[in-house]
């Protein structure tokens, strides 16, 4: 059997697990779930595993779930990714009604097309003719929201990190993969389209608490110490920065206020933001968290009140490994038509999202392409599957397509990939980069 026979039969799989495939997605859409909260997902996950017959472990950042198949050799390890975590979209029509959560970034369908090609590839046979193993992995946590809940499990020590691929990383889930790919949402007029080798940002992460002195705001205001006002002239004097970044970087400074005080007759004393630093290179988020801080410290400062900000390690800018595109490229466009895929390498900058795919992608060969089936605006309450095609099978052919090619041939293209990657970090190397930026 030649390279695109075995393709073949890998696709006809998935296509006769078609209604399967988009079960799993649809059940986790209406089962939204926070990050290391995902506790529905991670079990749906595990039920297929087991019934492809394939060993896992569970309990990777709390909830993330990692099986291997083995091909006939072990040249090199690729693992296709899932996400299993929901965003806070509280008006979305499907959200939960105690969480707000709501899968209004399409990570369900991740998943969904990770199972997909994970079914395609082990009940085709296909294995026993790859000269590699794959790795699924359903990961936690990439939504970078309730950050004083995440900062609390740190405080516990039960994860390091607020990013879930951040804390499989730490905890050693990667040790084993050579490559990574996985498929995000895009909503786009051509519904049926991809994008691939589009940038991402990076960000920081901050908590940040202003503590002032309470007084009764109608009979002693001047004995009180406004935490309030020192927060509002702290945003303002961010805002007073925003003419110093370079527009190349892309920064980016979103804040907002979870707790503006207490009772409306009572002096606020303690007022608390969360806000994300963001940019398209590293070192020009570093330079513009620390103008950020100052002024957010500046704005205690001018009332007497304090700040106090905890950093919280945010997500590098993608590194889309050129030699995963190329392959990925390729196996997009035969399955869409070429017009309906954009090669994002060779054009305008697009993206200023964020993923922890982006700190992935420093140690190891990683791609993050977007593909479409989705309606409305990402996070949004309009945030809609309208193909379901598109949205959950499709992005499933074009990953176990890719790791056919990768994995052919005696893993030829895979090695390829890894000959040629050069990382930012090792694993050690990035873990203690993130502890030094937040002074552990």
């Amino acid at each position: 059997m030649d390279n695109r026979a075995l393709k073949e039969r890998v696709l006809q799989t998935i296509d006769e697990n078609r209604e399967r495939i988009i079960d799993a997605g649809r059940a986790i859409f209406a089962h939204p779930e926070l990050g290391y909260k995902e506790h529905f997902a991670s079990e749906l996950v595990q039920t297929v595993f087991s019934e492809l017959g394939l060993p896992y472990q569970t309990g990777l950042g709390l909830t993330g779930v990692k099986a291997r198949a083995a091909g006939r050799e072990h040249r090199a390890t690729v693992a296709l990714l899932g996400e299993l975590d929901a965003v806070v979209s509280p008006t979305h029509p499907f959200a939960d009604e105690r969480s707000g959560a709501a899968h209004a970034c399409g990570h369900n369908a991740q998943i969904a097309a990770m199972l997909g090609a994970a079914m395609g590839l082990c009940l085709s046979g296909a294995m026993e003719q790859l000269d590699g193993d794959l790795a699924f992995l359903a990961v936690p946590a990439e939504e970078f929201v309730e950050l004083e809940y995440r900062q609390k499990l740190r405080d516990e020590g039960k994860v390091e990190f607020a990013g879930g691929k951040q804390q499989l990383i730490a905890e050693g889930a990667f040790d084993d993969v050579d490559m990574a790919m996985m498929v995000h949402s895009y909503c786009s007029p051509d519904v049926r389209s991809s994008v691939v080798g589009a940038p991402s940002s990076g960000f920081v992460g901050k908590i940040v608490q202003y503590t002032g002195k309470e007084a009764h705001a109608g009979v002693e205001p001047e004995n009180g110490v406004n935490a309030l006002n020192a927060a509002m002239l702290g945003l303002m004097a961010v805002n007073a920065q925003r003419e110093t970044f370079k527009d190349d970087d892309g920064i980016r400074v979103h804040p907002i206020i979870t707790k503006g005080g207490d009772l409306v007759n009572i002096v606020p004393a303690d007022v608390r933001i969360e806000t994300y630093v963001r940019g398209m290179d590293t070192d020009a988020v570093v330079a513009a968290s620390a103008k950020v801080n100052r002024a957010l410290e500046a704005g205690a400062y001018a009332v007497g009140a304090r700040c106090e900000i905890k950093e919280l390690p945010g997500y590098l800018p993608m590194r889309q490994n050129p030699d995963l595109d190329r392959v990925f490229l390729q196996n997009a466009r035969a399955l869409l038509g070429e017009e309906h895929v954009i090669d994002a390498t060779v054009g305008p900058k697009m993206g200023a999202g964020s993923s922890d795919m982006g700190d992935l992608s420093h140690v190891i060969p990683a791609i993050h392409p977007v593909a479409g089936g989705f309606c409305g605006s990402a996070h949004a309450k309009d945030f809609a599957i309208c193909d379901e095609e598109m949205a959950y099978i499709l992005p499933a052919k074009m990953m176990a397509a890719t790791a056919v090619d990768l994995l052919w041939d005696g893993a030829a293209e895979a090695l390829r990939v890894k000959e040629n990657f050069v990382p930012k970090y090792t694993k050690e190397s990035y873990l203690q980069f993130w502890r030094e930026f937040v002074g552990e």
